[in-house]
């Protein structure tokens, strides 16, 4: 038996290979994606590990500002805290460290040195120890206020050199500065652009904290254990302050790039998934058709004597071998992924060495394990199907896929399943609670596509039909063969056009979901935004102060009301602490923005000590108007906030704020002192032309490249560039669906064509020629893609409907169905199949024609 299974095999090593195809890739990527992120966390270990003090005081600690919702503030130390740290028992050396993230360089042309989208830049003072990332390459130290440096790679791709003038722009302001000297880095480069200037500078230009640190460094004597030192340090400064050791930095470090590597990895491991679940349907029909085909050969079998376990062990063997090779494939094809993400990164900024990629043992125990438990679970049922061939089979000669029973049972399960995929989908409209209604989606996503599979073959006759009706009066007899070709067996095609389906699915949901997010946002921007202008940066972070004072000198400008940020922790009235944050607003705001509420107003919630909700938020949380809030700010004071008023969240949602929280400028700077403004919206004064004024504000920011003014048609532009981020990486998943199932037409239509090969041979015999039958075969594998594409389409609309309901929650309640992709789709859909005709057609044309009369 083993010896036959072998022999079967490598009789069907063309077929196999496409289908191990499928397994490549999925193996590929999840190869790939665990070699990537281990590489980076064994490189990035080891540069925290080597470049972290051997002990650090910083702040204390309270509850981190999330990105995108900072105040601007940074948390700072005593810098006079080194001499009490310098006297400790077992301390080499202690130096001050002001580091400051996200302030902007800008070089002569008024273009930032920085990269706008990717690691940031960070000005720091100039003091390096014996563990520092970077060393004086070219140049001098800085020692005065005019005076920086800069790093290797930064300098090398933006053409700066000794000399060269460049603008530090941070919270306290903008000063010049002029390079003497660059830094290299000593390891690998994380990517970030550096600046240095003296400690004085910075702690004065760029913190804007005179005789303040971000953190004071610790080198240990020799023979001190960091964590001894800890103790000591820890004891001298008291509990003001957060004390750590070289490995509790770095921990902390990597865990802080764990987040970004989890994108990149679960990006690799959602392209992963959607090939497993496509590749399935193309070994399911793989192995269904082979067996098919096989028929005489498996009846002949159980006649000489083999048994049922042992045909269906014969079928899962080959199965086993077809895992092996696509995982070993799939495994060296991700070493390759992961180098070619490695150069990416380094083209990015983020200097990897693929001579340091790391392999774990763990990555090749998942990739065989991807790669023979695709295989195996695919071909289980085909393998069942295979055992039940009877030994008189081998003299009828006859396929073992009938159409009897088994369609009446794929039609009461798939009914039955189509059902309970709508009874979550009703769950979803009828829901309140966001997550209630995620999991009512998820559960129909999955009971829909089932059913959708179960039943595919139910619709292959009337939708084949129907798309087919045309057919014979347009292309003849070869039309009449084509449609009849594709109605033969419906199961073959609707697993076919199954793997087409999935894809298409995705990108229907997908897309349907990104436009009612646009047509969401542009109705919120047109209701809720009444300013002429909006000021903001790039990344939606702070911005300093005298952005907002050049703006407010500006000819022109009417009314300008600031924004800010304010990262809060609230204490429940059932005890419970929350995260969240409230937008500081200028009293102007009601001019500017058009917020309802359901109770009190705007000049209530602006009003000093008082805070604005959501309604529904409130309601939630068993808060009213009068309410009192304790509040903590991120700098750790408390306060007592009153329930001044309750919003509507459509408003509130326009603002950036979390859970309709809004307070005064006043309120905050009270709490908060020293926050910066993320936000500026400006009214022109009256018989201001809007285009002029935009002129001068756009001259006045001259020298702050990372700051846009914007007007509502730029705000949803701007949306919709960020919706669009999203659905290219779905139409990429699509692209990945789409290759995987053209392989599936190419397979399907190769093994039909050596089933009917003397079919072929006949109609060749009797006059076909050898153009009708590409015709024929062309027209047979478009009408298997546009089914597909008719199914995932019709999935993906149910699909993008429930996303709706989820989004409706979260207030963006506006439906929109994007007709220009679906009309897109059902072209592409048709080009896809003619291109997964090309092969199988050209080979059946070639076919002798004698030859292919006498086959068996």
């Amino acid at each position: 038996m083993l010896r036959a299974t072998l022999r079967s095999f490598f009789a069907h090593k063309g077929r196999m290979l496409l289908s191990a195809l499928a397994v490549v890739l999925s193996v590929a990527f999840v190869s790939g994606s665990l070699i990537f992120s281990d590489t980076v966390n064994r490189t990035f270990d080891r540069l925290f590990k080597s470049t972290a003090a051997d002990v650090s005081v910083g702040p204390k600690e309270r509850f981190n500002e999330a990105q995108g919702i900072s105040s601007g503030l940074v948390p700072t130390v005593p810098a006079s805290l080194r001499d009490k740290v310098a006297a400790v028992d077992g301390v080499a050396e202690a130096r001050v460290r002001v580091q400051v993230e996200r302030v902007t360089v800008v070089d002569s042309r008024n273009k930032p040195v920085g990269r706008t989208n990717g690691p940031p830049t960070i000005a720091s003072n100039w003091d390096p120890g014996p563990k520092s990332a970077v060393e004086l390459r070219t140049g001098d130290a800085p020692r005065g206020p005019g005076e920086a440096l800069v790093d290797q790679d930064t300098a090398d791709r933006k053409n700066i050199g000794i000399g060269d003038r460049l603008k530090i722009v941070a919270g306290p302001g903008s000063h010049q500065v002029r390079v003497v000297g660059v830094a290299a880095f000593t390891t690998t480069n994380p990517g970030a652009t550096l600046v240095f200037t003296d400690t004085d500078t910075a702690q004065r230009k760029v913190l804007g904290k005179p005789g303040q640190a971000t953190a004071i460094v610790i080198d240990a004597a020799e023979g001190v254990d960091d964590a001894a030192l800890k103790k000591r340090v820890a004891a001298a400064v008291g509990s003001g302050y957060t004390v750590k050791t070289a490995d509790e930095q770095a921990k902390s470090a990597t865990e802080e790039l764990g987040s970004f590597l989890d994108v990149i990895k679960y990006v690799m491991l959602g392209f992963a998934g959607v090939a497993v679940l496509v590749g399935v349907f193309l070994i399911v029909n793989t192995f269904s058709m082979l067996i098919a085909q096989r028929t005489r050969e498996l009846g002949l079998m159980r006649a000489l004597g083999a048994d049922r376990r042992q045909v269906r062990r014969s079928v899962l063997t080959e199965a086993v071998l077809l895992g092996l090779v696509g995982a070993t494939l799939g495994l060296a094809a991700g070493v390759g992924l992961a180098a070619a993400l490695i150069e990416l990164m380094s083209a990015l900024g983020m200097n990897l060495d693929a001579a340091e990629m790391t392999v774990k043992a763990t990555t090749p125990v998942a990739a065989y394990v991807v790669g023979l438990g695709v295989t195996f679970v695919a071909a289980y049922l085909p393998a069942r199907r295979a055992a039940r061939v009877s030994p008189m089979a081998a003299l009828a000669d006859l396929e073992i896929a009938g159409t009897g029973r088994p369609l009446r049972i794929r039609a009461v399960a798939g009914t039955l399943l189509a059902l309970a995929g709508a009874a979550a989908f009703v769950g979803c409209v009828l829901s309140t609670d966001t997550s209630t209604t995620a999991v009512y989606l998820l559960l129909g996503v999955v009971l829909t596509l089932i059913a959708m599979v179960v039943a595919g073959p139910l619709l292959v006759r009337p939708v084949i039909r129907a798309l087919g009706a045309a057919f014979p009066r347009v292309f003849g007899p070869v039309g009449t063969m084509s449609r009849q070709n594709a109605l033969r067996n419906p199961r073959r095609t609707g697993a076919t056009a199954s793997a087409l389906m999935v894809g298409l699915a995705l990108v229907g949901g997908m897309a349907v979901a990104g436009a009612s997010m646009t047509k969401s946002f542009d109705e919120e921007i047109d209701r809720s935004l009444g300013a002429d202008f909006v000021v903001q940066n790039d990344n939606f972070g702070p911005f300093p102060k005298e952005i907002s004072e050049r703006v407010q000198k500006v000819d022109g400008v009417g009314l300008l009301v600031r924004q800010r940020y304010a990262p809060l922790r609230i204490t429940l009235p059932d005890g419970s602490k929350v995260r969240t944050a409230a937008g500081a607003m200028d009293p102007g705001l009601d001019k500017v923005a058009k917020l309802e509420y359901t109770a009190g107003s705007t000049k209530a919630a602006l009003a000093d000590g008082s805070v604005g909700l959501e309604a529904k938020y409130a309601r939630e949380h068993g808060l009213r108007i009068g309410s009192r809030l304790p509040v903590e700010f991120s700098t750790g004071k408390r306060t007592v906030l009153t329930v001044a008023a309750l919003n509507k969240r459509d408003s509130a949602n326009a603002f950036g704020t979390q859970g309709g929280f809004l307070m005064g400028l006043g309120t905050l700077e009270k709490h908060l002192p020293g926050a910066q403004d993320a936000a500026l919206f400006i009214n022109a004064a009256d018989g201001t032309d809007q285009q002029q004024l935009r002129s001068r504000i756009d001259r006045a920011m001259e020298g702050f490249p990372q700051v846009k003014v914007r007007d509502q048609a730029d705000l949803k532009e701007l949306v919709r560039e960020q919706i669009a981020v999203l659905l290219y990486l779905v139409y990429a998943l699509l692209g990945l669906a789409i290759i995987i199932a053209v392989l599936g037409v190419v397979n399907t239509l190769a093994l039909s064509v050596v089933e009917r090969t003397r079919e072929i041979g006949l109609l060749r015999a009797i006059g076909l020629s050898r153009r009708q039958l590409r015709r024929m075969i062309r027209l047979e594998a478009v009408m298997i893609a546009v089914f597909g594409a008719l199914l995932g389409l019709a999935l993906g609309l149910v699909w993008g409907g429930g996303v709706h309901e989820v989004l409706a929650l979260q207030g963006m309640r506006a439906f929109a169905v994007p007709w220009w992709t679906v009309v897109a789709v059902m072209g592409g859909s048709v080009l896809v199949g003619l291109a997964a005709a090309l092969l199988p057609a050209l080979r059946a044309s070639r076919l002798n024609v004698l030859a292919a009369i006498a086959h068996e």
